[in-house]
């Protein structure tokens, strides 16, 4: 999607007060998407780390259009991962003097931004993707020889019929 020569922009929040793998979850819903459809996307998600996520991509929009001159709505997101930041440790009593151990969990997310290259633009409200490679074997796939019971056409041209009981006991 980013070729090496663009430019790209990045931003960060830290410490977020979400745990990782829900913030990672929404995530998932931007990564690879303009800035206007992942707006769109984030605002109409339900998640609490939506919030966050928002907030981060506009960040690294405003950060596109002061420090490097781009417009923001012709960008894409082509990364948005989380990372897990440090865990604060608390406890809660519990029955007979013991403890619960409660673990605040904190999360790093990272978006980057790239320009959006020009197919991509012409075909708005599209999600551009790779198609997948079409898998085009060198050699066909061998199977593995399968021991059947010979059928009865073959049973029967091998060994002789045997004649019926009535005519055995005549005999």
């Amino acid at each position: 999607m980013s070729t090496p020569d663009s430019q790209v922009v990045r931003a960060q929040a830290k410490w977020v007060r979400t745990s990782p793998r829900k913030a990672r979850l929404v995530a998932e819903h931007i990564r690879g998407r303009s800035v206007p459809e992942a707006r769109a996307v984030l605002a109409f998600t339900p998640r609490a780390a939506a919030r966050d996520m928002e907030k981060v991509l506009r960040s690294a929009v405003a950060n596109a259009e002061a420090n490097h001159g781009l417009i923001g709505e012709d960008l894409v997101v082509s990364a948005a991962y989380v990372d897990e930041g440090p865990t604060l440790k608390r406890w809660r009593a519990r029955a007979r003097g013991r403890v619960a151990r409660i673990r605040k969990r904190t999360c790093h997310i990272t978006v980057l931004l790239v320009p959006a290259e020009p197919e991509a633009l012409a075909t708005p409200g599209r999600r551009a993707r790779r198609k997948p490679q079409a898998e085009s074997p060198a050699e066909p796939k061998r199977r593995s020889p399968v021991r059947r019971k010979p059928t009865t056409e073959t049973a029967s041209a091998e060994q002789p019929k045997a004649e019926p009981r009535e005519k055995q006991k005549e005999s």
